[in-house]
């Protein structure tokens, strides 16, 4: 069938497929795309990185061959560099943010739409679906300098970054995990460049994407389930050449430090080559690492009460009769 699609005076219709890693978002959007003649947007903040692919799950190459892919393998790294699908020069390492990801993926919604084709966002990092929906707080330009002196405090501990800022802004420590280094460079850079408490820098108005009309489906399988799933999937990662992968990737000149490195999996594997790690303890910790990122996740949906939750996988029979009438009721309506 194909999607009714709002006339051109309307909201762009949007549906995105949220949930916790390893719910079976791609199996639903692929489905909803083919079925609604739509187009994917990756919303997985380590999907856009080039080389980077059986630990992070990417679609596979039948899948992004069947229906159009975006935002995927568009971030250039050292080693690995080259244009993506813009044609042009990509981001380097540690350069591709919420706000890039944000200003993208609002330019090709409007051109899927234009090409009478459903725009499907697919992901589970929430931080760059927020930023695309409702915007992100203007705020100081990046500071390399400011950065590269945080990262040396990381680094002469693991953990200075996160107690420096519960001293300094005790609410939004509880808000960042002490292990995403990411986000509490960002956040203390916030605050060392504003003067203020991030409460304050994010009061400041967003501009949110009114042009379009969101629906967000989102995945919530049994946790039980959910988890022995991401242990099989850990474990075929690791049995498919993730650490091989690794090693290839850091033959090819990409640094130690690049942000994909950290990632679960990743952060593993490199572990295992440096010899810091066996090759069991390490899947034993991505196993539980992975578990606990399914946990934060679904936290962190189940603070919107604007996702339509179904209580399943993805590529489950009752998750497409239930994501149908959504479709119809909720983002098609005139």
């Amino acid at each position: 069938m194909n999607a009714v699609l709002p006339n051109a005076n309307s909201q762009i219709p949007v549906v995105c497929v949220v949930g916790p890693t390893g719910s079976g978002k791609s199996h639903l959007a692929l489905r909803i795309a083919r079925e609604l003649n739509g187009e994917i947007v990756n919303c997985d903040s380590l999907q856009v990185y080039r080389g980077f692919d059986i630990g992070t799950a990417k679609p596979s190459r039948q899948e992004q061959a069947s229906v159009p892919h975006h935002l995927i393998d568009v971030a250039g790294l050292f080693g690995l560099s080259g244009a993506g699908e813009s044609g042009v020069a990509e981001p380097a390492v540690g350069e591709f943010s919420a706000g890039e990801f944000a200003r993208r993926a609002r330019q090709l919604i409007p051109e899927i739409h234009g090409r009478g084709r459903l725009p499907v966002v697919a992901g589970g990092t929430g931080f760059y679906l927020k930023a695309l929906i409702d915007g992100l707080v203007e705020g100081p330009q990046r500071d390399e300098e400011v950065r590269e002196r945080l990262l040396r405090v990381e680094r002469r501990h693991e953990g200075n970054l996160h107690r420096i800022l519960r001293r300094w802004d005790p609410a939004a420590a509880l808000r960042i995990h002490a292990s995403d280094v990411q986000k509490l460079v960002r956040a203390l850079e916030l605050i060392l460049l504003e003067r203020e408490p991030l409460s304050r820098v994010y009061e400041r108005p967003r501009l949110a994407a009114s042009e379009f009309r969101v629906l967000q489906i989102g995945l919530d399988p049994p946790r039980a389930a959910l988890y022995a799933r991401l242990d099989a999937r850990s474990n075929a990662m690791w049995e498919g050449g993730l650490i091989e992968e690794t090693r290839a990737l850091l033959a090819r000149g990409v640094p130690r430090t690049a942000k994909p490195f950290g990632a679960i999996g990743y952060k593993q594997a490199l572990a295992v080559i440096e010899g810091r790690l066996t090759a069991a303890e390490a899947l034993a910790e991505m196993r539980r690492d992975t578990r606990r990122y399914a946990k934060r996740q679904w936290t962190w949906f189940r603070r919107d009460p604007r996702i339509a939750w179904v209580r399943d996988f993805g590529d489950s029979a009752y998750a497409w009769k239930r994501a149908v009438p959504l479709l119809y009721k909720r983002l098609f309506r005139q």
